[in-house]
Protein backbone atom coordinates (compact mmCIF):
# COMPACT_ATOMS: atom_id res chain seq x y z
CA UNK A 1 0.00 0.00 0.00
CA UNK A 2 1.01 3.67 -0.49
CA UNK A 3 0.01 6.88 0.72
CA UNK A 4 -0.59 9.99 -0.35
CA UNK A 5 2.11 11.25 2.11
CA UNK A 6 4.54 9.01 0.07
CA UNK A 7 3.43 10.65 -3.64
CA UNK A 8 6.84 11.01 -5.48
CA UNK A 9 7.01 11.43 -9.32
CA UNK A 10 7.57 8.61 -10.89
CA UNK A 11 5.59 6.71 -8.10
CA UNK A 12 3.33 3.63 -8.86
CA UNK A 13 -0.72 3.36 -8.11
CA UNK A 14 -3.28 1.22 -9.19
CA UNK A 15 -6.50 3.60 -9.63
CA UNK A 16 -9.81 2.95 -10.46
CA UNK A 17 -8.26 -1.29 -11.35
CA UNK A 18 -5.15 -0.11 -13.62
CA UNK A 19 -1.74 1.06 -13.17
CA UNK A 20 -0.88 4.63 -13.31
CA UNK A 21 2.29 6.60 -12.54
CA UNK A 22 2.02 10.08 -11.41
CA UNK A 23 3.44 12.46 -13.31
CA UNK A 24 2.98 15.18 -11.04
CA UNK A 25 1.85 16.41 -7.74
CA UNK A 26 0.84 19.18 -5.08
CA UNK A 27 -0.42 18.74 -1.31
CA UNK A 28 -2.71 21.59 -0.92
CA UNK A 29 -2.96 22.30 3.13
CA UNK A 30 -7.15 23.66 3.50
CA UNK A 31 -7.48 26.19 6.39
CA UNK A 32 -9.74 24.12 8.10
CA UNK A 33 -9.98 20.48 7.45
CA UNK A 34 -7.13 17.92 5.98
CA UNK A 35 -4.88 18.79 3.00
CA UNK A 36 -5.54 17.56 -0.16
CA UNK A 37 -3.47 16.27 -2.52
CA UNK A 38 -3.56 17.47 -6.58
CA UNK A 39 -2.01 15.13 -9.22
CA UNK A 40 -1.51 14.79 -12.63
CA UNK A 41 -1.32 10.79 -13.31
CA UNK A 42 -0.69 8.69 -16.67
CA UNK A 43 -2.43 5.65 -17.40
CA UNK A 44 -0.11 3.04 -17.98
CA UNK A 45 -2.21 0.96 -20.06
CA UNK A 46 -3.29 3.81 -22.27
CA UNK A 47 -1.25 6.60 -22.01
CA UNK A 48 -3.16 9.29 -21.46
CA UNK A 49 -2.75 11.57 -18.99
CA UNK A 50 -5.23 13.25 -16.57
CA UNK A 51 -5.79 15.28 -12.97
CA UNK A 52 -7.29 13.67 -10.09
CA UNK A 53 -7.93 15.36 -6.16
CA UNK A 54 -7.51 13.03 -3.30
CA UNK A 55 -8.04 13.27 0.62
CA UNK A 56 -4.23 13.22 2.17
CA UNK A 57 -4.50 9.57 3.90
CA UNK A 58 -5.88 7.91 0.98
CA UNK A 59 -4.26 4.79 0.45
CA UNK A 60 -3.55 3.06 -2.48
CA UNK A 61 -2.43 -0.38 -4.19
CA UNK A 62 1.12 -0.69 -6.02
CA UNK A 63 0.37 -2.37 -9.27
CA UNK A 64 2.27 -5.43 -9.62
CA UNK A 65 4.76 -4.87 -12.26
CA UNK A 66 8.01 -6.45 -14.00
CA UNK A 67 10.20 -5.46 -15.89
CA UNK A 68 11.79 -7.91 -18.14
CA UNK A 69 14.97 -6.94 -20.85
CA UNK A 70 14.04 -7.43 -24.40
CA UNK A 71 15.57 -6.93 -27.69
CA UNK A 72 13.95 -4.51 -30.70
CA UNK A 73 13.73 -6.74 -33.67
CA UNK A 74 11.71 -4.65 -36.55
CA UNK A 75 8.76 -2.18 -37.29
CA UNK A 76 5.97 -3.35 -39.03
CA UNK A 77 3.10 -0.30 -40.04
CA UNK A 78 2.67 1.19 -36.50
CA UNK A 79 3.62 -1.65 -34.51
CA UNK A 80 6.97 -2.17 -33.24
CA UNK A 81 8.25 -5.82 -32.44
CA UNK A 82 10.16 -7.15 -29.56
CA UNK A 83 11.60 -10.43 -28.09
CA UNK A 84 12.07 -11.41 -24.51
CA UNK A 85 15.18 -12.45 -24.33
CA UNK A 86 14.74 -15.60 -21.84
CA UNK A 87 11.77 -16.94 -23.41
CA UNK A 88 12.58 -16.06 -26.92
CA UNK A 89 8.79 -15.27 -27.44
CA UNK A 90 8.14 -12.15 -29.67
CA UNK A 91 5.56 -9.30 -28.65
CA UNK A 92 4.55 -5.94 -30.64
CA UNK A 93 3.85 -3.01 -29.15
CA UNK A 94 1.65 0.46 -30.79
CA UNK A 95 3.30 3.49 -31.44
CA UNK A 96 1.20 4.71 -28.07
CA UNK A 97 2.80 2.76 -26.05
CA UNK A 98 6.11 3.69 -27.21
CA UNK A 99 5.90 7.78 -27.02
CA UNK A 100 9.34 9.62 -27.30
CA UNK A 101 11.27 6.16 -27.36
CA UNK A 102 10.41 5.37 -30.34
CA UNK A 103 12.90 8.05 -31.76
CA UNK A 104 15.66 6.67 -30.94
CA UNK A 105 15.29 2.52 -31.57
CA UNK A 106 17.46 0.92 -33.71
CA UNK A 107 17.60 -3.24 -34.44
CA UNK A 108 18.44 -5.25 -32.06
CA UNK A 109 19.02 -2.78 -29.71
CA UNK A 110 18.39 -4.08 -25.57
CA UNK A 111 15.68 -2.45 -24.03
CA UNK A 112 13.71 -2.76 -20.58
CA UNK A 113 9.99 -3.66 -20.92
CA UNK A 114 7.17 -3.05 -18.13
CA UNK A 115 4.83 -5.05 -17.74
CA UNK A 116 1.42 -5.75 -15.98
CA UNK A 117 -0.29 -8.86 -15.71
CA UNK A 118 1.73 -10.58 -19.17
CA UNK A 119 0.73 -7.01 -20.72
CA UNK A 120 3.56 -5.27 -21.65
CA UNK A 121 2.97 -1.30 -20.27
CA UNK A 122 5.62 0.69 -21.73
CA UNK A 123 9.14 0.76 -22.81
CA UNK A 124 12.57 1.86 -21.41
CA UNK A 125 15.33 2.79 -23.40
CA UNK A 126 19.38 3.89 -22.26
CA UNK A 127 20.17 7.00 -21.57
CA UNK A 128 22.23 7.53 -24.07
CA UNK A 129 22.36 5.93 -27.35
CA UNK A 130 24.59 5.67 -30.68
CA UNK A 131 22.94 6.53 -33.69
CA UNK A 132 24.93 6.66 -37.36
CA UNK A 133 23.42 10.47 -38.84
CA UNK A 134 21.92 8.89 -42.37
CA UNK A 135 21.44 12.59 -43.74
CA UNK A 136 22.82 16.19 -42.93
CA UNK A 137 24.57 19.18 -45.25
CA UNK A 138 28.30 18.41 -45.91
CA UNK A 139 30.74 19.59 -43.97
CA UNK A 140 33.48 22.15 -45.34
CA UNK A 141 37.17 23.28 -44.55
CA UNK A 142 36.91 25.33 -41.50
CA UNK A 143 33.74 24.41 -39.82
CA UNK A 144 34.89 23.89 -36.37
CA UNK A 145 33.19 21.84 -33.20
CA UNK A 146 32.62 25.41 -31.69
CA UNK A 147 31.00 27.25 -34.20
CA UNK A 148 27.36 26.30 -34.85
CA UNK A 149 25.19 23.17 -35.19
CA UNK A 150 22.84 21.98 -38.06
CA UNK A 151 20.45 19.77 -38.65
CA UNK A 152 21.08 16.10 -39.43
CA UNK A 153 18.99 12.87 -40.06
CA UNK A 154 19.80 9.82 -38.23
CA UNK A 155 19.30 5.94 -38.76
CA UNK A 156 16.36 6.04 -36.83
CA UNK A 157 14.87 8.76 -38.19
CA UNK A 158 15.07 11.64 -35.65
CA UNK A 159 16.43 15.03 -36.39
CA UNK A 160 19.20 16.74 -34.12
CA UNK A 161 21.62 19.44 -34.29
CA UNK A 162 25.13 18.31 -34.48
CA UNK A 163 28.06 20.70 -34.97
CA UNK A 164 29.23 21.52 -38.81
CA UNK A 165 31.97 19.29 -39.00
CA UNK A 166 30.17 15.85 -38.83
CA UNK A 167 29.12 14.34 -42.08
CA UNK A 168 26.92 11.56 -42.99
CA UNK A 169 28.25 7.97 -41.67
CA UNK A 170 29.67 9.32 -38.72
CA UNK A 171 28.17 7.75 -34.82
CA UNK A 172 27.16 10.19 -32.53
CA UNK A 173 25.85 9.50 -29.46
CA UNK A 174 22.39 11.38 -28.61
CA UNK A 175 20.83 11.90 -25.07
CA UNK A 176 17.32 10.41 -24.74
CA UNK A 177 15.84 12.69 -22.49
CA UNK A 178 16.50 15.49 -24.38
CA UNK A 179 17.47 14.31 -27.94
CA UNK A 180 20.37 16.39 -27.96
CA UNK A 181 23.89 15.71 -29.39
CA UNK A 182 26.62 14.80 -26.95
CA UNK A 183 29.50 13.39 -28.56
CA UNK A 184 31.10 12.07 -32.32
CA UNK A 185 31.32 8.41 -31.50
CA UNK A 186 33.43 6.99 -34.84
Amino acid sequence: MISTSEFRRGAKITFKDAPHEIVDFHHIKMGRGGAIIRTKLRNMKTGSIFEDTFKSGEKFEVPEIEEKTAQYLYKEGELFYFMDNESYEQFPLTTEQLGDVRKYLKENMSVSILFHIDTPLSVEIPMFVELAIAKTDPGFKGDTASGGSKPAVLESGVTVKVPFHLNEGDIIKVDTRTGEYIERVR
